[in-house]
């Protein structure tokens, strides 16, 4: 089963974010689901492609997992690259450019683990691995190859779960600042590509506007880490008037100030408050929070996740 950044984890984030806590272990936590089930689903596939090719001498891994039947995004990872890399590379990801560039890499991998191998003439290492009582074993070379493209294949895991994280929680967590002072849905707005939309892809980049009469003001969020010094860019590329953050540093704060940019830092302690105080500065209509927090998340959580 795929593992992937559901409304449930999306909900996990705004909640810890809300009480200035860590969200960072819930990604963490689906970053390690998700690439050990990959494991062992490749662990699997190690051990049929190795049994059906145990009478030849040919490269079995190259053959099998470099097998221009597969998906390029597989092809890539199984030569230990992956398509982002590729299109760093050749300016382009096309299936044809990730083959070549692939097989080129594997070769390259397979004779520098070969050298290193023939250098290491104390070290033997096999891995076995078992599936329904029928085991295979993996040479150093062999097992080398598997390691790396585990490697591989969890850096792109936990590039793309920390960049999805972002953008999946970016639209919810506006929502529930908004709704949790009772704004007016007329003094905000969700949009994608300048177009006001009902639905949105969350894994798409989004523009959020707090609205007073005929003033938009732009909202970015940002959950990146203390220190980062892309938040002022982000908000100077983007026009931005109002900055949301997990942590900011204080640099970023004088940034933000000297941009007259308003600003909520999410970790500091009740940070989701300093969110009145944008409204009353931008003269948006709300009203104080009542009752208690958990319960007050848990009915805005029905609302927009549903």
């Amino acid at each position: 089963m795929t593992i992937t950044l559901t409304e449930q984890v999306a909900k996990k984030i705004i909640q810890k974010l809300i009480q200035g806590e860590d969200y960072r272990i819930e990604v963490v936590a689906l970053i390690n689901a998700q690439f050990l089930q990959y494991t062992i689903d490749f662990f699997k596939k190690i051990v049929d492609a190795k049994l059906k090719n145990k009478d030849i001498t040919v490269d079995w891994y190259k053959k099998e997992f470099l097998n221009e039947n597969l998906s390029a995004n597989e092809i890539a990872i199984n030569s230990g690259l992956n398509k982002k890399t590729i299109s760093n590379m050749y300016n382009s990801a096309t299936k044809e450019i990730v083959i070549e560039a692939s097989k080129e890499h594997y070769e390259e991998l397979y004779q520098a683990i070969q050298s290193l191998v023939d250098g290491e003439n104390d070290l033997d290492v096999t891995l076995t691995l078992k599936l329904k009582g029928v085991s295979v074993d993996l040479n150093v070379s062999e097992s080398l190859i598997v390691i790396n493209t585990l490697a591989v294949k969890r850096a792109a895991l936990r590039g793309g779960l920390w960049s999805t994280a972002g953008k999946r929680v970016e639209k919810p967590l506006m929502l529930t600042l908004c709704k949790l002072y009772s704004v007016p849905e007329q003094h905000y707005s969700v949009r994608i590509k300048g177009s006001p939309i009902s639905e949105v892809d969350f894994e798409r980049e989004i523009d959020f506007y707090l609205i007073n009469g005929k003033q938009q003001h732009k909202c970015e969020v940002k959950l990146m880490g203390k220190g980062n010094p892309e938040g002022a860019d982000a908000v100077i590329a983007r026009d931005s008037k109002v900055f949301v953050a997990d942590k900011l540093s204080d640099t970023n704060k004088k940034q933000l100030n000297s941009l007259k940019v308003e600003w909520v830092e999410m970790r500091d302690h009740e940070g989701y408050k300093r969110f009145k105080k944008i409204l009353e500065n931008l003269k948006i209509p709300h009203k104080d929070i009542e009752g208690k927090i958990d319960k007050k998340l848990e009915a805005i959580f029905k609302e927009i996740f549903r």
